[in-house]
This record gives C-alpha cells, sequence and structure tokens, in this order.
C-alpha cells in the first residue's frame, strides 16, 4: 500500500528511512543526479527552522539577512589557500567556455570570499564594526555522489552567518555564543539533543583557526554534523584587505567568524524521532499540529460534518486539517495522516458529539484521551508540550546510551562499530588518517567542551601523549 512503510527501523534502517522521507512527501529523488526535490512537507519544516532561527538567533544577536551571488570567480579562492585547499574536490565550475573572456566561477560551495569582498568595501571604521549578516541559500558540494535524502546531496539549502568585529575576544565569545544558540534550538524546535564541543585540526573548516560543532547520533550508529560556528580570526580579512581605522586613528584588521545549519536538520529529527508507521513531527516544527477525522454513521452524517467544521474553525490557532473526504473510511486516514507525522488526530464520531467529546490520539504514543469538548483547546496545548518533552527524552536517553569509553585500541574498534567513543587523543592529523584507514572510516567527532585528558594519558591509537579527550564514531 502506498500509505504503509514496509521496511522496519529496526531490521532495515536505510530503506525504513528512504520510505520515511519518500511516502510522508517530504522530498524525492530528482532527475539530476545528486539532488533531491523538497515537496512541500518537508519545506514546510525549512520554513519553521527559519522562522525559528531568525527570531530566536538573528534578532537576539543582531544579525541581519542578505544575499550574495551564486557564482564566486576563482581568483578568490585562490587569495586563502587554506580554504582553496581545503574546498578544492568540493566546488563545481563554470569554465571559460561559458564564462568567455572573464575567469572561472565556482558554484557557490560556501561563501565566506565572495561576501569578504563585499566586506572590504563596506568596512572603513570602527564605526562600522561589528558587522554582522546571515545569508539562506543553496550550495553546491560537487564530490557527493550517493544522495542521502536531507543527509547528503550535491546542492543543499543552509544558513550562513558571517560577522566582522573589532577584537578577538568579542570574537570568540559570539563563535561559542552561535554553536550555544544551535544547541538550543535543536533542542526547542526540533527535540534533538546533541553534543557541543571543537572539532579537531584535522576536521575543522579549511582557513579557521577552529571549528566548534554540534553533533547528533543516529539510531544507525553513526553521527550526523548538524551545525558549526568557525573562528576565522583575521586570516580571510588579510587575504581580502578587510581594514578599519579604529579609535586611535590607526589601521587595524578586524576578526571573523562563520556559523551555519543546514536542511540536514530535517533528516537528524526524521531519523531520530519516526517510527514503523511513518513519520514523527515533534509539535513545534510541524506546519499542522492536528488532524480532525469525523467519523460518519448512518444518519447523524450531517450533524457530525457540522460540528467537525466547527471544531476546525475554533481551532485555527493550531493550523489543524479537517479531512472530511467521503471516499475514504476512517482507518485509512487515521493510516495515512500517522505516516505524515501529524502531532495529533481528533476523532468525532455520534457518540462523541452525544457526550460533547473528541478523542485525541497522540502521534507518537498512540494513547486515545477523551475530552470534553469545553477543555479541547487547553487540553491541545497540553499534549503538543508533554509530546515535544518526551520526545526529546526519549532522544537523550538514546544519545546517553550510545556514549562509551574505550581503555585500549581493540575495545576502541569494538565499540565505534555502533557508539560514539571518547578516547584520549594526540591531536595529530596523521594518527588521525591512521585511525580512520585501520576502522574503514571511523573519524573524529567533536571534542567535547570542560573534559580535559587526565594528565599521563596516552594516545588511544599511538600511544604519544594526548592532548585532548575526543568523541569518535562513524559518520554521515
Amino acid at each position: 500500500m502506498a500509505n504503509v512503510l514496509t521496511a522496519k527501523k529496526e531490521e532495515n534502517i536505510a530503506e525504513w528511512y528512504q520510505q520515511v522521507c519518500l511516502k510522508a512527501e517530504l522530498a524525492e529523488y530528482a532527475t539530476v543526479k545528486g539532488c533531491m526535490v523538497l515537496r512541500p512537507n518537508g519545506y514546510a519544516i525549512w520554513d519553521s527552522i527559519q522562522k525559528y532561527f531568525d527570531e530566536n538567533i538573528n534578532k537576539a544577536t543582531g544579525v541581519r539577512n542578505a544575499y550574495f551571488p551564486l557564482f564566486i570567480p576563482e581568483s578568490f579562492f585562490n587569495r586563502e589557500k587554506e580554504h582553496a585547499k581545503g574546498l578544492k574536490i568540493e566546488v563545481a565550475w563554470l569554465d571559460k567556455d561559458v564564462t568567455g573572456d572573464g575567469e572561472r566561477l565556482a558554484v557557490r560551495p560556501t561563501s565566506e570570499t565572495i561576501m569578504y569582498d563585499s566586506y572590504s568595501r563596506w568596512i572603513r571604521s570602527y564605526r562600522d564594526l561589528p558587522l554582522k549578516m546571515n545569508q539562506w541559500c543553496n550550495v553546491v558540494r560537487w564530490e557527493t555522489e550517493a544522495t542521502k535524502l536531507f543527509l547528503r546531496s550535491r546542492e543543499f539549502l543552509w544558513q550562513e552567518g558571517h560577522c566582522v568585529y573589532e577584537t578577538k575576544s568579542e570574537c570568540e565569545k559570539e563563535t561559542l555564543n552561535y554553536i550555544q544558540l544551535y544547541t538550543k534550538l535543536c533542542k526547542e524546535l526540533l527535540a534533538l539533543p546533541v553534543l557541543t564541543g571543537k572539532k579537531t585540526e584535522k576536521e575543522k573548516f579549511a582557513g579557521a583557526d577552529y571549528t566548534m560543532t554540534i553533533e547528533s547520533f543516529m539510531p544507525d550508529g553513526k553521527a550526523l554534523q548538524c551545525g558549526t560556528s568557525h573562528l576565522l580570526s583575521q586570516n580571510f580579512a588579510k587575504a581580502f584587505n578587510i581594514k578599519y581605522l579604529g579609535k586611535d586613528e590607526k589601521e587595524h584588521t578586524p576578526f571573523q567568524n562563520s556559523w551555519g545549519l543546514s536542511t540536514r536538520l530535517i533528516g537528524a529529527s526524521v531519523m531520530t524521532h519516526s517510527d514503523n508507521k511513518g513519520l514523527v513531527l515533534p509539535p513545534r516544527v510541524a506546519e499542522n499540529k492536528a488532524i480532525i477525522i469525523p467519523v460518519f454513521i448512518g444518519d447523524s452524517k450531517d450533524k457530525v460534518a457540522k460540528k467537525a467544521k466547527e471544531i476546525a474553525h475554533s481551532l485555527k490557532e493550531f493550523n489543524v486539517i479537517l479531512d472530511d473526504r467521503e471516499e475514504y473510511n476512517p482507518g485509512w486516514k487515521f493510516t495515512e495522516w500517522e505516516l505524515k507525522g501529524i502531532p495529533l488526530r481528533i476523532e468525532l464520531g455520534p457518540k462523541d458529539l452525544e457526550k460533547d467529546q473528541v478523542v485525541i490520539v497522540r502521534r507518537d504514543t498512540g494513547v486515545k484521551t477523551f475530552v470534553p469538548l469545553k477543555d479541547l483547546k487547553r487540553k491541545i496545548e497540553f499534549e503538543l508540550e508533554a509530546m515535544h518533552n518526551d520526545l526529546y527524552q526519549k532522544a537523550e536517553k538514546f544519545l546517553k546510551s550510545s556514549l562509551a569509553e574505550a581503555k585500549d585500541w581493540k575495545e576502541f574498534v569494538k565499540l565505534t562499530a555502533n557508539k560514539l567513543v571518547k578516547v584520549p587523543f594526540c591531536g595529530e592529523k596523521d594518527c588521525e588518517d591512521d585511525i580512520k584507514a585501520k576502522t574503514e572510516g571511523v573519524t573524529s567527532r567533536v571534542i567535547p567542551f570542560d573534559d580535559a585528558v587526565k594528565k599521563g594519558s596516552k594516545c588511544i591509537h599511538c600511544g604519544k601523549e594526548a592532548k585532548v579527550n575526543v568523541y569518535f564514531s562513524r559518520a554521515y
């Protein structure tokens, strides 16, 4: 059946996840290799993320939205060599057959270079700082071949914030603040727990002094990077000749950060919360909070239909859907809307009409509650809040159960098959390369904040002095 999943989450999570995305009509594979189509149900989630973000991050920190070109001149990349080297295999180019007499143009993989060219003209004085800007856009990372809806594709949607400050201390403080705001967004909007910390030198953003990250952990035993915040310091400012006249009337080079999250968050939420009936949407990100399904029996049909419309009108604030289609029976409708993840189902039949009540069914638990109509709004608010908290607590319990520590290399290899494993690490890139090669894909995910390595600890792999504790795992 079109509205039933044929794969189970616990048996074949890859097929199950694909079916949830496709059958809940969140997205589909595009005819262009490596790309996907966001359908209205999927884009509505992204809309919710944008609305939350603009209200709780942008406005709260004084960031304004802008937009910059999709195409970036090759010479811009070459100004910051580490950045160019780090993006080399990812960039899609329009060569001179397209650009004519002009230089090659890159299709935007990230916007540091094109934005900072403008910043070099906009910033003249300390009065122009801090400059805080964000853009919502699409980016292209061409090396991606195997598309996994929302989690990995050549083209995807994201936001990227780019800020400029007078002092390094102010820049560092806000770099940390943005990653903390991402953590809050994941919890408050998506009911998604994450680990927060720094990336290793090998995994940091090319051109940054350091990178901070939020990492989630999926039910298939793989980590998923959900957002990053980079301290760029003066690296790009020097490359793009961004200078300002200070209060001391001398010329100074400012400090910068950049930070971003993408439609990956949708995939993280879908995979974390959904079940074998289909999509489970955290209530705060759901466009429609409830579905009303009238149950028509005999000559009570007109009365039930009329009351259902009255209830739908009274619940406009929850953006409810009224499914009064007569060509489908109630059971079929229940299954369809469970698949699409609507948080609450409201049932109304002849007996409910007589008792002046409805039945509310929560999508995550399936628990039914009989609710007097006079208490309906209050009960909906209660159940939506309870559902959000329960989803978060369930996901947090799973995350905590997925954390482990390894005493030696043998245990490390065993545990990283399906867990996030914390170990002491030397921090050297070559050692990290060796770990990935020997384990066929295990990578460093996050150096947790406030977790100093014990004195005398040795690297789990090479045995050299450990400098940090790091969580390693397999990842998307």
